[in-house]
């Protein structure tokens, strides 16, 4: 019994794709306004991507490079803790600070 069910869910899954991809033919076929916009867009998409893909190829390295922190400790180069500033720690005479509403 669950055969003829799958059978039958895959029989509508691959109609409502061929339908879809018959409409869209007949659409991209047609000499209409929207058909050009959605052909310039999609151009552009997929000329954008390519020049994208290329230049991480040429200077992916000197991007990287660029943002990469050399050096040792927790971030790179960059000190564990501001040297002017006392960290966390509190003076031994000095209250400490909370948030009243």
């Amino acid at each position: 019994m669950e055969e003829s069910w799958d059978f039958e869910f895959l029989s509508r899954i691959a109609d409502s794709c061929l339908s879809f991809i018959s409409e869209f033919v007949d659409d991209w076929l047609a000499n209409d306004m929207r058909v050009s916009i959605f052909k310039i867009l999609l151009s552009w998409l997929i000329f954008s991507l390519i020049a994208i893909h290329f230049a991480w190829k040429v200077y992916g390295n000197t991007v990287n490079d660029m943002y990469y922190r050399q050096g040792a400790g927790q971030n790179g180069g960059t000190p564990e803790a501001a040297s002017h500033l006392g960290g966390w720690v509190s003076e031994a005479g000095d209250p400490m600070k909370t948030h009243k509403d």
